[in-house]
């Protein structure tokens, strides 16, 4: 049965409750409680985040009249409140937008900047090791913003609503203080030593005795409230020419820092064309460098395009095993070529060509698992942390937002700069600091990802839209660093090759394999005959606790409204629609 055909199936008795017109607030409310096997259904729009206030958030704005980008502004500035540590003002990322009413589909690059002072040996001791903790947990650590230029240039580009409109839910938030979540209260205890070290985030986030908020108890952020006003008010020019821009800079020269008011000044988001497939007869949109994500997921399709996955079965040890032998050729490919396009030429081109695939598809041996140390980058031709966060949107008109953002670690440096209530990114650690040499995720790179004045850290976020007959069928993304490529992957092999509802695509045992460290890194779940099969293959398999935090909307189609699921493996996310 096509995929299509069976999410009607499924849902025949369940649409059968509601009428053609909007759906009831309180009955979106319940809704939006989905299990983990069935996805939620609205029939105006829909938005699927990891936190709840800010999916909330962003229904309102399409309640109000706003479009699918006036809501992916105020989700984008919401969480920087309710879930600082990877919502945020600090940090930056990528936006796939499709709009409906010009028929574009473009990404737009917020990705954060190496300040001009950035040189290739930044994190390299006397001995020529590298300093981790400089390069991770220090004001040199910090990439120039890009979040706030992103959401007001998406804004700008394709929003219907004033932007104070759209900013003012994040300030009343922020101003008038939110409930602390169960696992708001988790993550601000996990990360205690880390803020704590620095005065001005300690006195944001723990009491002023220094003891713990609990869940319940509220959080009141009136200085990042302040910011919020000051970019509303300035359409985002405050933060890298005003006040905070002051602010910020002056976090960085008292503490040997890199960033300056130049470095801010000059910071500019980039619209670029997308990265894109097909797989088979779906369109694929994805995020182009500095991102490898789309490029890599377009690659690894095209690979398992030439196998019969759907006759293989679902999670069975004949779909895994091609799978994760493609991950591999994908991953090796990623060290040697993917970097800044504007920096390096990165052969995007021959790397999501179809000829390419069938090349390295040739390759997969089908009983034998290739060791790592045999696979080396291909010729084509002429990475984030778990606290990554990621929202989907569609709205009724057909306009689309799939938006993943990050400060890289949890809460990244833990330093806010002092008197903006903004936490600071450590994307620099997303760089090569030493070619060869793993970053925190144990991702390998070289010369295309070394560090550069201006220059983009290679990245996996994987914001990604699928066509199906030339109209919008799925927003998906998540968090998860090098594992977001493979989830993304996953997640879409699960709906078009094994017809899944959307729920179910998101809640299936995940694995994933990233050529170095050649280890099959799989979530519980999967049987032991399977496990034992795979190593019986070659594949030294890992058993790995859950990650990611998948956020998907799919388009039924003649306007037959929206379905949606976020992760069960998160807690606090929701999706919803009106």
């Amino acid at each position: 049965m096509r995929p299509r055909l069976r999410h009607w199936v499924l849902l025949l008795p369940f649409l059968a409750c509601f009428h053609a017109g909007a759906v009831p607030a309180q009955t979106a409310a319940i809704l939006s409680n989905q299990d983990r096997h069935h996805p939620v259904f609205a029939a105006n729009g829909m938005v699927a985040s990891q936190e709840a206030r800010a999916t909330n958030v962003g229904v309102d704005i399409l309640r109000q009249g706003g479009n699918a980008i006036d809501a992916a502004v105020a989700v984008g500035f919401t969480l920087a409140v309710t879930l600082p540590r990877a919502g945020n003002l600090g940090g930056g990322g990528f936006m796939l937008v499709h709009h409906a009413g010009s028929g574009e589909t473009l990404a737009l690059d917020y990705r954060e900047k190496a300040p001009a002072k950035a040189h290739r040996d930044l994190y390299l001791d006397k001995d020529g090791n590298v300093d981790k903790a400089k390069a991770r947990f220090s004001h040199a650590s910090v990439g120039v913003p890009g979040t706030v230029a992103g959401l007001i240039e998406a804004h700008r580009r394709y929003g219907s609503l004033p932007l104070a409109q759209v900013m003012a839910p994040a300030i009343g938030l922020a101003e008038k203080g939110l409930t602390i979540t169960p696992g708001l209260a988790r993550s601000l205890e996990k990360r205690r030593k880390r803020l704590s070290k620095w005065p001005a985030s300690a006195a944001i986030f723990y009491k002023p005795d220094a003891t713990l908020y609990r869940a319940g108890e509220s959080l009141v952020q009136r200085d990042l409230a302040q910011s919020l006003r000051r970019i509303a008010a300035t359409a985002g020019t405050d933060f890298y020419t005003g006040e905070t821009a002051a602010a910020i800079t002056a976090e960085m020269a008292v503490n040997g820092g890199l960033i300056s008011r130049d470095d801010l000044a000059a910071y500019r988001p980039v619209w670029r064309q997308p990265a894109q497939g097909s797989y088979r007869g779906y369109r694929i949109a994805s995020m182009p460098p500095p991102s490898s994500g789309g490029v890599h997921l377009i690659q690894m399709l095209n690979m398992l395009e030439t196998f019969p996955l759907g006759q293989f079965g679902r999670n069975g040890v004949e779909s895994l095993h091609v799978m994760v032998e493609a991950m591999k050729l994908a991953y090796a490919d990623r060290a040697q070529h993917l970097g800044d396009s504007d920096f390096w030429a990165v052969p995007a081109k021959g790397l999501t060509a179809k000829a390419y695939a069938q090349n390295l598809a040739a390759n997969i041996e089908r009983r034998r698992a290739r060791p790592s140390v045999e696979i080396s980058h291909g010729d084509p031709g002429p990475y984030e942390s778990n606290e990554t966060t990621h929202f989907s949107i569609m709205d009724r008109a057909g306009n689309v937002v799939s938006n993943t953002y990050t400060l890289n670690f949890s809460f990244g440096t833990g330093i806010v700069a002092q008197g903006t209530g903004i936490l600071l990114n450590n994307e620099m650690d997303d760089f090569s600091a030493k070619p060869g040499v793993a970053n925190a995720y144990g991702l390998v790179g070289g010369e295309a990802n070394a560090i550069q004045g201006g220059k983009r850290p290679l990245s996996s976020m994987t914001p990604t839209i699928v066509f199906k007959d030339g109209e919008p069928f799925l927003a998906t993304g998540s968090p998860g660093g090098s594992r977001i490529i493979t989830m993304v992957l996953q997640v879409l092999n699960n709906v078009i090759d094994h017809g899944l509802n959307i729920a179910e695509a998101t809640a299936a045992v995940r694995v994933h394999h990233q050529w170095l460290p050649d280890k099959l890194f799989v979530e519980r779940g999967l049987s032991p005959d399977t496990l034992e099969l795979l190593r019986q293959r070659g594949h030294t398999v890992v058993i790995s606790r859950a990650a990611g935090s998948v956020q998907s909307v799919m388009r039924l189609p003649d306007g037959g409204g929206f379905l949606g699921a976020s992760d069960p493996r998160s807690q606090g996310a929701l999706t919803a629609g009106y």
